[in-house]
C-alpha cells in the first residue's frame, strides 16, 4: 500500500506527541488572537466598532425590551436594530432576533446585569456544560479521562470561533450529548434536553426520526412535553401575540439572512449554502438541500434500527444534525465535538475502523478553516468534511467486518505515547 495513503488509512501519524503540540498550537494562537481583541476594545466595542461577543449583543438587546415589557419588539428588525444601536452606537450593524419566544426569558434574565458581565456569565456557564457533557460521553465507555482529552477538548477550533461571536454552540453541544448519554439510562432526562434544543429548532429536525425509528417513546414523549411546555410558558409571560411575531420575523431570516446571503455563503455550513454560493438558484438550493437532507434521515435510520455499535450511531445523529438543516454557521461546528468524542471513546476502547482517525483529526481542525477556506477558494471544505465524515461512519458497521485497527494503534498505546508514528 502507497506508504501516504497506508497511514491516512491507519491514522498513524495522529501520536499523542503530535495530538498534544497541534492543540496547544491552536490554543495559543486562538487565545492570544482573543486577548487581542479584549485588550484592544474600548469598553465593550472592539477596535473594528462591533460589541465584544458580536452576536451576544442580539440577546442582550432583545432582553432589555423584554425588560422594558416590549417582548415582541425583539422581533421587528428595525425596533430591535434601534435598540442595539442605542446600547453600542450608532456604528452597530444589525444584528436579527432568530429564536423562537421561550429564548426571550433567557434573554432577559441576562439583559439584568451589564453586557460584559452577562457575555461573561453566558460563555463560562455554558463552557462548563460542554466540558462537562465531552466528559461523560468519554466517562460512559470507560476511556481514561486525561489531560490530553481535556486539552482537544478546550483547543477544539469551533470554541474561540463560538467565543469569538458570544454563541450558543456551547449550549446546543451540551443538550444534544447529554441527552445521548442519558438515551438508555435515563429516557426522560434525554427527552427533556432534546427538547430544549428546540431554542434552535433547525437541529431537531432528525432527533424525531430516531426516537421513533427505535421505538423510544418515553424520550419522545418527554421532548414533545418539554417542547409544550416551553411554548405555554412564553405564551403566559409574553402573550400570544409573540407568535405571529416570530412567525414573520423567521420569514425575514429565511429570504434576508438565508436566501440572499446575508450573512455571507461562506460561513453557513449546508449544501444550501455550498450551491448558492456555486451559483444556483434558490430552488435548485432547496431542491439540493432536501435531497441531502433525505438521503442522510434514510441512512441515519437504518443505522438506529441495527441497536448496535452505539458510538457510530451517536456521532451520526450529532453530524446530522448539521447536514439536515440549510442553515447552519461556523460556530454551530462545536456539535462535531461530540461526534469526535463517542468516535474516539469507542475506538480507544475497540480499535478503530479504516480512516476513522484521519476523519476525526479532520472533523477537528475543520472550523478553523471553514470559512476562510470557502471565502477564498468557494470551497466549503467544512460541508465536505461532515458529509465525508458521515459517509463513514455509516460504513462503520460494515468496516467493522474487517480486523480492527491494532491495538497498538491506538492514541493511548505505549507506541504513541513515547510519539512514535
Amino acid at each position: 500500500m502507497n506508504r501516504p495513503i497506508g497511514a491516512l488509512r491507519t491514522g498513524a501519524f495522529l501520536t499523542r506527541a503530535r495530538l498534544r503540540l497541534w492543540a496547544v498550537v491552536v490554543l495559543v494562537a486562538s487565545a492570544a488572537g482573543l486577548l487581542y481583541v479584549v485588550v484592544t476594545a474600548h469598553g465593550v466595542i472592539d477596535s473594528q466598532g462591533r460589541p465584544l461577543g458580536t452576536d451576544f449583543s442580539l440577546v442582550y438587546a432583545a432582553g432589555s425590551l423584554v425588560l422594558d415589557g416590549h417582548p415582541v419588539a425583539a422581533f421587528d428588525p428595525a425596533t430591535l436594530f434601534a435598540r442595539e444601536q442605542a446600547i453600542f452606537g450608532g456604528q452597530t450593524q444589525f444584528y436579527p432576533w432568530i429564536y423562537p419566544p421561550f429564548f426571550l426569558a433567557l434573554a432577559a434574565l441576562l439583559a439584568l446585569v451589564p453586557y460584559g458581565l452577562a457575555l461573561l456569565t453566558w460563555q463560562g456557564a455554558t463552557l462548563v456544560a460542554y466540558l462537562a457533557a465531552i466528559r461523560a460521553i468519554l466517562g460512559r465507555s470507560g476511556t481514561e479521562i486525561d489531560r490530553l482529552w481535556v486539552l482537544l477538548a478546550v483547543a477544539f477550533p469551533a470554541v474561540f470561533v463560538n467565543i469569538g461571536h458570544g454563541h450558543n454552540g456551547f449550549l446546543t453541544a451540551a443538550l444534544l450529548a447529554g441527552g445521548l448519554v442519558l438515551l438508555d439510562r435515563r429516557p426522560v432526562a434525554a427527552g427533556v434536553l432534546f427538547g430544549l434544543i428546540a431554542y434552535k429548532p433547525q437541529f431537531g429536525i432528525l432527533i424525531p426520526l430516531v426516537l421513533v425509528v427505535t421505538g423510544r417513546w418515553r424520550t419522545f414523549a418527554a421532548a414533545a412535553a418539554t417542547v409544550a411546555a416551553l411554548a405555554l410558558a412564553a405564551t403566559l409571560a409574553f402573550g400570544a401575540d409573540v407568535w405571529p411575531a416570530f412567525l414573520q420575523s423567521s420569514r425575514f431570516a429565511r429570504t434576508e439572512v438565508l436566501e440572499a446571503g446575508g450573512t455571507g455563503w461562506h460561513k453557513i455550513q449546508s449544501v444550501f449554502a455550498w450551491a448558492r454560493m456555486w451559483g444556483a438558484g434558490v430552488p435548485l438550493a432547496y431542491a439540493l438541500q432536501g435531497a441531502v437532507t433525505v438521503a442522510v434521515a434514510v441512512a441515519l435510520a437504518r443505522l438506529w434500527r441495527a441497536r448496535e455499535d452505539f458510538a457510530h450511531q451517536a456521532a451520526a445523529l450529532a453530524i446530522a444534525t448539521i447536514l439536515a438543516t440549510p442553515y447552519s454557521l461556523d460556530y454551530d461546528l462545536m456539535v462535531l465535538a461530540p461526534t469526535i468524542a463517542f468516535l474516539a471513546a469507542d475506538g480507544l476502547a475497540r480499535g478503530f475502523g479504516p480512516y476513522e482517525k484521519t476523519a476525526l483529526a479532520a472533523l477537528w481542525i475543520v472550523p478553523l478553516v471553514a470559512r476562510s477556506v470557502a471565502q477564498a477558494t468557494l470551497i466549503p471544505v467544512g460541508t465536505i468534511a461532515m458529509l465525508a465524515a458521515f459517509a463513514l461512519i455509516v460504513r462503520g458497521r460494515v468496516d467493522r467486518l474487517e480486523p480492527a485497527m491494532p491495538v497498538a494503534s491506538k492514541l493511548d498505546a505505549p507506541s504513541l505515547a513515547r510519539g512514535e508514528a
